[in-house]
């Protein structure tokens, strides 16, 4: 975990003098390679230049929606092949053909919290089940620039105090952190396991009848 933290400091310092570019790239690998959430560095340009904070969370929310293509094609290349090891095609293609009436949202949402949440899941089903790519994109770039104008406008609204204080804390609870994001995960499945298995009411989650290859 120390080794992590140096990287991270290390790339933010990196990035930090190229501006908008340097944003951009770093949300891009955050979504698309290695988690290094943009966070802190949306927070740090927007205390520094709170008349550009809009364009801040544009460009980081933008550069998200692109990486984030990366894990989706990933889930449409190989991920269907992943999920008929353990269910079979008739209710792949339920699951698949009811996820797509909820699609937007099912990413939108996950999309707006922030880490530890494992959102690389959700962008790795939204391939499994073939989302359309520029609808895919466009939940992903809208719950990002939600995520980043809130964190942005906070800091701008209490000051830098607010940055600091949460980066210590979430540092000396990280245990704590990831037990409620695991939490979170668990509900937020839940929730959409619900949506897609109970949409009317008294019908009961299907048990797999079919013996397993």
């Amino acid at each position: 975990m120390i080794w992590f933290h140096k990287a991270s400091a290390w790339t933010l310092a990196a990035l930090k003098p190229l501006g908008l570019w340097g944003l951009g790239g770093l949300s891009f690998v955050d979504s698309g390679l290695i988690p290094m959430p943009p966070d802190l560095l949306v927070m740090t340009y927007a205390t520094q230049q709170p008349g550009k904070l809009v364009v801040y969370c544009l460009v980081a929310a933008l550069g998200s929606a692109l990486g984030s293509l990366i894990p989706y094609y990933v889930g449409r290349a190989g991920g269907e092949l992943f999920l008929l090891k353990r269910i079979n095609r008739q209710r792949y293609e339920s699951l698949r053909d009811r996820f797509a009436k909820q699609e937007f949202l099912v990413i939108a949402i996950p999309a707006m919290i922030p880490p530890p949440f494992p959102l690389k899941v959700f962008e790795f089903a939204a391939g499994v089940f073939e989302m359309k790519p520029l609808l895919y994109a466009g939940a992903i770039f809208c719950g990002k620039f939600v995520r980043f104008l809130v964190l942005a406008g906070l800091t701008v609204r209490y000051g830098p105090t607010i940055l600091h204080t949460s980066t210590r804390q979430v540092h000396e609870h990280f245990g704590t952190v990831l037990g409620v994001g695991a939490a979170m995960v668990g509900g937020v499945v839940f929730f959409v396991v619900r949506r897609v298995f109970a949409r009317r009411r008294g019908v009961v989650l299907p048990v797999e009848d079919e013996p397993q290859g």
